[in-house]
């Protein structure tokens, strides 16, 4: 009979991300994992294969973690769509998903490391920022629909700044500048999006 498994497999993984993305992958090794989670290298390949592998359900966990917060963040309900866009971005700064300060993001991390170079990071980077996109239009789409933007604003371009000014301040904050800089950078990213049209 085999021996039940004595530990959680689920809570390997959410250590794992945790040192991914405090080291990066090329930093840490396997008996880094090791360490972390426990596990000899033979019980740490037996259940998760290899490092690469492990990083990837890493990744994936951190997206589901990150993408539940971003859907709780970003309802607009009764809120300004400004209000709550310059709030979500705050919140990036200031709490990361189950990070903490100078931590980054581990999905903003993991492309700037590893770049195009390996294709299912790369893919699972890309799918992960499309959540982000896709978040950030339907505020824009509601806040239109709402009368709070102008009829004739560009989604596209506007969601397109947004994204890019997410990343930013997400290296930004992993580099230690000023909270009181990136909020001010938060700020004239909003304002792009024009005054209040008025009635």
């Amino acid at each position: 009979m085999a021996r039940p498994r004595q530990f959680d497999e689920q809570d390997a993984v959410a250590s794992a991300t945790r040192l991914f993305w405090r080291r990066g992958y090329h930093a840490t090794s396997v008996r880094d994992l090791g360490d972390e989670l426990h596990l000899t290298p033979s019980s740490l390949y037996r259940t998760f294969t290899d490092k690469h592998t492990l990083y990837l359900r890493a990744l994936d966990h951190y997206r589901r973690t990150e993408s539940t917060q971003a859907e709780q963040w970003l309802r607009v309900e009764e809120r300004p769509v400004r209000d709550v866009l310059r709030e979500w971005m705050t919140r990036l700064l200031d709490c990361p998903a189950g990070g903490e300060a100078g931590m980054g993001c581990f999905v903003v991390n993991a492309a700037t490391e590893q770049g195009t170079g390996d294709a299912q990071v790369h893919a699972s980077t890309e799918a992960a920022f499309e959540v982000t996109r896709t978040a950030l239009r339907a505020v824009l789409d509601e806040g239109r629909e709402r009368g709070e933007l102008a009829a004739g604003i560009d989604l596209d371009a506007a969601t397109e700044l947004l994204f890019t000014t997410v990343l930013g301040l997400r290296v930004r904050e992993r580099a230690g500048h000023e909270f009181a800089r990136l909020t001010a950078a938060i700020d004239a990213a909003i304002g792009t999006l024009g005054p209040v049209p008025t009635s």
